[in-house]
């Protein structure tokens, strides 16, 4: 049985079993986006990041490191996925059609593509997005002309996805949930000489069990000195006695993700952690304030630093105070609609969600970070997570 056979027999029996929503809820998505191309004059969309595809067709894999595209035009969508993909593509894929391409056989990719694609004039593409690979384009190009493709379809899609729907909502808040089981028992296992493996491993098992499905970052653990090194993970090294630990865990659910950092003590938190974790609340407060409607990103990243700046000579930030959350898949959570940092002159909408990561690292020699995932209110920021804003003293 080849893959062509495969889907039509499997959906005989599982066609669109395992969509994550109702039909209505893809269907609202889907009007909002065709209003917003026709506004901006676009025929068609390719689409190649998973989160967008899944965004508006409900298709969901672990394997997203192949090539998947799909075509949003106003009468039709086509999904086009590699052969070992077939059966997730008919489960929990709301398309029109599928087109199937042998996994082993890229170049078969471009003709049925180009085929799809040859009715229509102007196609939005997302030139920065996940997926879209320089030798697919390249050949479309090349068949279709490149005056047909243009490169505001990803900030199009951008503005729809970074305001969340009530279903959304109501995704990020069970993720936040799950999120927060992982966290307390991680905080658990924590003790001088237990690894940071040990403490990841608990976390991870707590999230699964709860509910996680595969989640889009893995849970990160680090300890002491190694706190201050930015992005790197658990490694089997034991806690030192009084070390901080920092945790940073995001479940999925539904491929939502709401994360949350925490960091706990083997033991006593020193006045100076406690100073940095006081600097890391007040930024907080600061952020939560500005994120209103009418306040721009950047207005809400100049209040954070204004509470900074006495500091930030000293300890290192990462620059971003808030990215917007939503679905995912690996390597990250990160959705990539937004960010809240100097520069970015877009306003805050109502029901646009934001995790605050507020890691501040002391070089060489630890770092604090605390963080909840935040949804825009008319009145400001409302955290979906439930951090305590405490640093946890585990006090044998």
């Amino acid at each position: 049985m080849d893959h062509h056979a495969y889907r039509h027999a499997l959906a005989e029996h599982l066609e669109r079993t395992e969509q994550p929503f109702a039909r209505e809820e893809f269907a609202s998505r889907l009007a909002r986006v065709r209003a917003a191309m026709r506004d901006a004059g676009l025929e068609a969309l390719l689409l190649t990041d998973p989160a967008d595809i899944f965004y508006l067709t409900g298709y969901h894999t672990f394997e997203v490191s192949v090539h998947t595209a799909l075509v949003v035009c106003a009468e039709r969508l086509v999904l086009q996925v590699p052969s070992i993909e077939t059966g997730p593509a008919v489960v929990t894929a709301a398309v029109d059609e599928i087109l199937g391409y042998r996994w082993e056989g890229i170049d078969e990719v471009i003709a049925p593509l180009a085929e799809t694609l040859a009715p229509y004039r102007h196609i939005g593409l997302d030139l920065f997005g996940a997926g879209l690979r320089f030798g697919v384009i390249r050949d479309l190009q090349a068949r279709l002309g490149a005056d047909r493709f243009r490169d505001d379809g990803g900030a199009l899609l951008d503005a729809i996805r970074l305001v969340k729907t009530p279903a959304e909502l109501d995704c990020l808040r069970e993720s936040a949930r799950i999120t927060s089981v992982g966290l307390r028992a991680a905080e658990a296992m924590i003790a001088p000489g237990v690894t940071d493996n040990e403490v990841a491993a608990e976390g991870a098992r707590a999230m699964l069990a709860a509910g996680s499905e595969f989640m889009s970052l893995q849970p990160i653990v680090t300890a002491g000195r190694r706190i201050s090194i930015i992005h790197v993970n658990h490694k089997r090294i034991p806690i030192g006695r009084d070390e901080p630990v920092f945790l940073e865990f995001g479940s999925a659910f539904q491929r939502y993700t709401a994360p949350m950092m925490r960091t706990a003590v083997a033991g006593r938190a020193s006045r100076e952690m406690q100073q940095v974790r006081d600097l890391c609340r007040g930024i907080f407060e600061a952020l939560l304030a500005e994120m209103r409607p009418g306040r721009t990103f950047d207005d809400a990243a100049r209040a954070a630093e204004t509470v900074l700046a006495p500091h930030a000579e000293r300890l290192f930030f990462s620059g971003v105070f808030g990215y917007a959350v939503g679905a995912q898949f690996p390597p990250s959570w990160v959705e990539g609609t937004g960010y809240i940092a100097r520069g970015q002159q877009r306003e805050f909408a109502a029901d646009m969600v934001f995790h605050l990561p507020l890691c501040l690292r002391l070089p060489g020699e630890w770092g604090i970070g605390l963080s909840d995932t935040v949804r825009v209110t008319p009145q400001g920021g409302v955290p979906i997570t439930d951090n305590d804003w405490q640093l946890a003293e585990r006090l044998a």
